[in-house]
Order: C-alpha cells, then sequence, then structure tokens
C-alpha cells in the first residue's frame, strides 16, 4: 500500500478575541491575502466539473474563525436585539456548548453576522466562496490541507469510505467539539475538513465560468442579503459525508444548499474585514 503522509501544523497566528458576554468568545484569526488558484485539477480525485476551471484569484486580507461557530456562540448572538429575522436560541441536535451549532439555515447565519455586527460594530458575514476555499488550503494544493489523503484521526467524517492511500476508520454519526482533533492549518484553523458543512455567501454557479477573481461573493443584483432566494454553496463537508466531498475543492448545492434548508449537519463561520469598523 503507498505510504500515506499527513502535514500537521500547530502554528500561532495574530488573531483577536471577541467578547460576547458571560464569559463566552469568539477567536477570529487573521488571514493574509495573497494570490491562490481555486478550484480542482481534472486529475483530482473524486472532483467534478463544479470545481472548473480552475482560475487564479486575489484575495485581501481578512479574519476568519478559528473554529465554525459554537452552540455557545450561537446562543450569545442569539440573546441581541433581532435585526432582520428571528433566531431560535437552540437549534441543534447533537448537544453540547462547544460543539458546532446546527440545523441553522443560510438565512439564520446571515441574521446571526448582522447581529453580531450590530453589537462590535464590526464587519461581520459569511465568507465568500474564494475566501472559504483560500483559508482551507492555506497555501496548500493538496485535496485536503493535511495532505493527500484524510483519517478519522484528524478530521469527523464518515471514515467507512477512504480517499486515496487512506484506510477506514470510525464513524461517529454525530459532530465533535470543534477543534477536538488539535489539527490546524497553517492558518491556525480548525475542522474544515468534516464537522459540518458550512454555509457561503455566494449564489450558486454550476462552474467558474465568469467568476470574480478578486475574492468576493459571487451574487446576482439583489443586494439584499436577507431576502435572497435560491441555492447558496456549502463547503467542508461534514461528519457524515464520504470524504472525497471534504476536499478543499468540493462545493456542493442540489437540495442541501436551498437557502431554508435545516440538517443537522450544516453549519457556518464568519469572517471579518480587517480593519474595518461599522
Amino acid at each position: 500500500m503507498a505510504q500515506t503522509i499527513i502535514e500537521r501544523y500547530r502554528r500561532t497566528k495574530l488573531h483577536f478575541v471577541e467578547d460576547l458576554g458571560n464569559g463566552i468568545t469568539l477567536e477570529m484569526v487573521l488571514i493574509k491575502g495573497d494570490i491562490f488558484t481555486m478550484g480542482a485539477p481534472e486529475t483530482e480525485e473524486g472532483s467534478s466539473n463544479d470545481e472548473r476551471p480552475q482560475h487564479q484569484v486575489t484575495v485581501p486580507t481578512f479574519f476568519m474563525g478559528k473554529y465554525p461557530v459554537t452552540q455557545a456562540q450561537w446562543q450569545a448572538v442569539a440573546a441581541l436585539p433581532q435585526v432582520n429575522s428571528k433566531l431560535d436560541a437552540d437549534p441543534s441536535e447533537f448537544k453540547g456548548a462547544n460543539r458546532p451549532v446546527e440545523q441553522v439555515s443560510w438565512y439564520d447565519a446571515v441574521e446571526f453576522c448582522d447581529r453580531l455586527a450590530a453589537h462590535t460594530k464590526r464587519q461581520y458575514r459569511l465568507p465568500s466562496e474564494a475566501e472559504w476555499e483560500y483559508a482551507c488550503r492555506a497555501g496548500t494544493t493538496s485535496p485536503f490541507h493535511f495532505g493527500e489523503t484524510i483519517t478519522s484521526e484528524l478530521a469527523n467524517y464518515d471514515a467507512n469510505y477512504t480517499y486515496g492511500a487512506g484506510e477506514k476508520g470510525t464513524y461517529r454519526q454525530e459532530t465533535t467539539v470543534v477543534g477536538s482533533f488539535g489539527v490546524a492549518n497553517v492558518f491556525g484553523l480548525y475542522d474544515m475538513h468534516g464537522n459540518v458543512w458550512e454555509w457561503c455567501l455566494d449564489d450558486w454557479h454550476n462552474n467558474y465560468e465568469g467568476a470574480p477573481i478578486d475574492g468576493s461573493a459571487w451574487l446576482d443584483e439583489n443586494d439584499n442579503i436577507s431576502q435572497k432566494q435560491g441555492s447558496a454553496v456549502l463547503r467542508g463537508g461534514s461528519w457524515f459525508s464520504n470524504p472525497k466531498v471534504c476536499r478543499s475543492a468540493s462545493r456542493v448545492n442540489d437540495f442541501r444548499a436551498e437557502r431554508g434548508y435545516i440538517l443537522n449537519a450544516v453549519g457556518f463561520r464568519v469572517v471579518c474585514a480587517a480593519g474595518r469598523i461599522l
């Protein structure tokens, strides 16, 4: 069997900590901007045409949540004044303060960002697809930020299935506490592969023909974000996902990414513009 090589990174990066009250904090990691190649080559196992054509994107510097939003963070922000819509303070099926929040729609995630922005006076929002993939890859071009394959010792996914030279492992059948695998990418981000799918801001497009090259979200003319219709994009895979859809380049819409869709494997993480105050 081919040797499985996994890259592990544990590096301290620039960050700030947002105080959400009652001892709850939100750690935001600085993601320094650069140019990267977005998408997957045809030779990448499990890739599909919606991940192509590969193209160069220039991503500005921004901050991103170190982890997916947790249930404790969700509850703290859900208690803040409403901006556009109501939020269920405890929507998740798999309970735990430090587990990722799930069973939240794209609209719920947008409302979370709006409340957080109003409270902190910082520009919080969902990441664009380009920001998400750039942050996940952290300078790598391999299918996963830690190498050519994935194991259940590094991420939470359906390890009854394998990828590349990987072996079968533990299928946990539920979410896990964020950061519990102890493996961050070079940027200092955890759980970018598996655990919960993560909402992105963009409208769904069937491929990258005509995609923005400046790192911005690919949106139609409707700029009323809280009332957008149609499909958005999910990234990263989840606890019940086949490993091929946990790859850095993998993107999903179909029924799972209708903006009002609720699933116990769908969550999100937030980004914040660097140096911007509302």
